[in-house]
């Protein structure tokens, strides 16, 4: 059997009590990097559902011919899937689904957000200004200069780990968009939010976080966490279930 979506990244969804909690993946990533922290979540009686944003864990071509705003429907999709089982819903992400979590709880009814390894802009690049046009000339960039895996901790989680091998070029002009909209809408952020990022993050800088957390003018409740000995992939990586327990104590304190 030939499917679209690569194997052991498929949405999922399971069921549990009137608490649901929408789990969004990243940039080039799966739902699989949010499968152990939806198990988790769904042992402590909350309903999980890991979303697949359009474009991602099937082909890079599926990635580059979508726009952020696709990313964001498939957010609001899921929203409205998961509101058929529960009576509240958090948002939660990981790093581009952190962004798309924050973003999107402004315009959906959001009971809380948290937002994990998530960046508040990308490095300054003089190529961002010409993405577009570079993106014609160039398909595909690689992800960092170093080995893959080399920031994991734990090496045989990262085995495991799926996604696609080089940043899409035209994608990360949409990111960058994506980026713009989500910088915007956090003064008008009203819910609770837990902010989580780990101080070993090599991709995505833990300044990142304080910058968010700035612009959080108008929520009385927000919460920053720094984490150690993790990668970016909090949610697969050695510290994993440090941040399980971050979540599961937030969402149960505001619920």
């Amino acid at each position: 059997m030939n499917t679209q979506i690569i194997p052991t990244t498929e949405p999922f969804f399971l069921p549990g009590g009137r608490t649901g909690v929408l789990l969004t993946h990243g940039f080039t990533g799966a739902p699989k990097e949010m499968r152990w922290m939806g198990d988790y979540l769904n042992e402590q009686g909350y309903t999980c559902l890991g979303i697949r944003l359009a474009g991602h864990a099937t082909d890079p071509e599926d990635m580059i011919r979508s726009h952020w705003t696709d990313w964001a429907a498939s957010v609001e999709d899921g929203f409205h899937l998961l509101s058929g089982s529960v009576d509240r819903i958090f948002l939660a992400g990981l790093s581009m689904g952190g962004v798309l979590s924050l973003l999107m709880s402004t315009r959906l009814d959001a009971a809380g957000v948290v937002a994990m390894s998530t960046p508040y802009k990308l490095p300054d690049d003089p190529r961002l200004r010409h993405i577009e046009w570079i993106s014609r000339i160039v398909s595909y960039m690689p992800k960092s200069d170093e080995e893959p895996g080399a920031s994991w901790f734990d090496k045989e989680s990262f085995k495991d780990h799926v996604s696609y091998p080089q940043n899409p070029v035209r994608s990360i002009g949409e990111l960058n968009k994506l980026l713009g909209e989500m910088r915007a809408a956090l003064p008008n952020l009203h819910v609770p939010v837990l902010l989580i990022h780990s101080r070993d993050d090599k991709y995505v800088l833990p300044e990142n976080m304080e910058m968010i957390f700035a612009d959080l003018k108008n929520t009385s409740d927000k919460t920053k966490v720094y984490i150690t000995g993790s990668g970016h992939v909090v949610t697969r990586d050695a510290a994993r279930q440090q941040v399980f327990d971050l979540v599961r104590d937030f969402i149960k304190r505001v619920e």
